[in-house]
């Protein structure tokens, strides 16, 4: 409710905000933050790189995401075109042997993401370790 002020025989209204409250908290708040902002240590976070594996995988199986979603597995020097029914059963056959290795799934660029997330899903539910994404940067030409 507006203040009145009263001048000689009539009264009006002062339309003006009070801003001492509002300077005081504002003044208290940068004083709570002056003293409390020393007192705040910086933690350390510990960020994967790049490129930096603790080891290197004895024997890399790579699953390739052709353009009609068709699946191949090449395994060093051999490509085999399977279905999504037997991928795990051929990848986990392919591990067998070799207790240190990796699946990395290349996929063209124009299928759908669902294709990839599929292929991860069936890789992820038989139990393979490590499952990566293979990722080629474009030629600037």
């Amino acid at each position: 409710m507006p203040s009145l002020v009263s001048r000689g025989r009539g009264r009006r209204t002062i339309n003006e905000i009070n801003m001492v409250p509002f300077i005081d908290v504002m003044l208290v708040l940068l004083i709570i933050f002056m003293v409390t902002a020393p007192l705040i240590t910086p933690s350390m976070i510990d960020l994967p790189s790049v490129g930096k594996a603790k080891s290197q995988p004895d024997q890399v199986i790579q699953i390739v995401i052709g353009k009609d979603e068709a699946l191949e597995m090449k395994m060093q020097d051999k490509t085999i075109a399977i279905g999504l029914a037997e991928l795990a059963g051929r990848v986990r056959q392919a591990q067998s042997g070799v207790p240190n290795s990796a699946v990395v799934i290349s996929a063209d660029k124009a299928i759908k993401y669902e294709a990839v997330v599929k292929v991860m899903d069936t890789l992820q539910r038989a139990g393979v370790q490590r499952v990566g994404l293979s990722v080629q940067l474009a030629n600037p030409s």
